[in-house]
């Protein structure tokens, strides 16, 4: 077995009965990966194998909230909240995805990446904090009509701009890879009160579909044009928001760079982020996160 794909030590958090499940559930996607190389026949054993893991992950966090509950965890509502999210809008869109692309090979990698990137990040942060030795990074959870209002906002603007319906993939986006993509940060000095940073992922797939409408000839890969096309794109997005919530944002634009995926991951292991959300385009995915300095 590959030494990428051995079971890294450091997602055990101590608590046998949960490592064990963490454990299977790599195990499943271990096995998916495998057999998402087979472009022959591997589309259709992929299409059990992803039922097996989402009907284990599920019943893995119910028993993880049971245990939660026995101790007494203090977090424990938050964490369910991303278990929920994950239950049921993440694995339904992720599911919808395959269904509708017939289980294609792009379809199934976005399935891995998304759920080994979740997996990864949710054991070594969120499930450590179980123990009491560690903090989570999601205490304070944005809902309700907050989120809804950023969700109806984002989806008209991404329709307006890229000409694309959307749906949402997930209300706690993590940093997952989901793909070749392109990254902009925007941070903006406040006329008072706090720095805000905006991070927006474009999978390439989307940014080259955007721009090839817009110049109305087709492109194959990303380049200087491409990239400053997205960096323009990621402001005029913002722009639009204010309008959209109609509450404009009383910041002015200080810097616009693109990140590498490994810089962006890095930044949501080391800061918390006010809103993080996931869209599916039905051509490439788009995470669109808020941090507040």
């Amino acid at each position: 077995m590959a030494k990428e794909m051995e079971w890294d030590e450091r997602l055990n958090i101590g608590i046998d009965s949960i490592d064990h499940a963490h454990r299977k559930l790599f195990s499943i996607v271990r096995k998916l990966t495998y057999l998402s190389k087979n472009e022959n026949h591997g589309q259709w054993a992929c299409a059990e194998g992803i039922k097996y893991f989402k009907s284990y992950a599920i019943e893995h966090f119910a028993n993880e909230e049971a245990y939660m509950q026995s101790i007494g965890c203090k977090n424990y509502e938050m964490h369910k909240r991303l278990h929920d999210n994950m239950r049921c809008k993440t694995l339904p869109a992720l599911e919808k995805d395959l269904l509708e692309s017939n289980y294609s090979q792009e379809s199934i990698h976005h399935f891995l990446g998304i759920c080994l990137g979740w997996l990864t990040v949710h054991i070594m942060i969120e499930d450590r904090a179980i123990t009491g030795k560690f903090s989570a990074k999601w205490i304070h959870g944005k809902e309700g009509k907050d989120v809804e209002d950023l969700e109806d906002a984002l989806s008209d603007t991404i329709q307006e701009i890229f000409k694309r319906q959307v749906e949402i993939v997930s209300e706690h986006y993590s940093g997952e890879n989901f793909g070749n993509s392109i990254i902009s940060r925007l941070a903006y000095q406040p006329i008072e009160g706090k720095q805000i940073q905006i991070f927006l992922v474009l999978e390439e797939s989307l940014a080259l579909q955007a721009v090839s409408s817009m110049l109305d000839m087709p492109l194959k890969r990303v380049d200087k044009l491409v990239i400053n096309t997205v960096k323009e794109l990621s402001a005029q997005i913002v722009n639009r928001l204010g309008m959209y919530l109609k509450s404009p944002l009383q910041y002015q634009l200080e810097s616009s760079h693109i990140m590498t995926m490994e810089q962006f991951r890095k930044e949501f292991f080391t800061e918390s982020f006010y809103y993080s959300l996931l869209f599916n385009t039905g051509v490439g995915y788009f995470a669109f996160c808020i941090h507040l300095g």
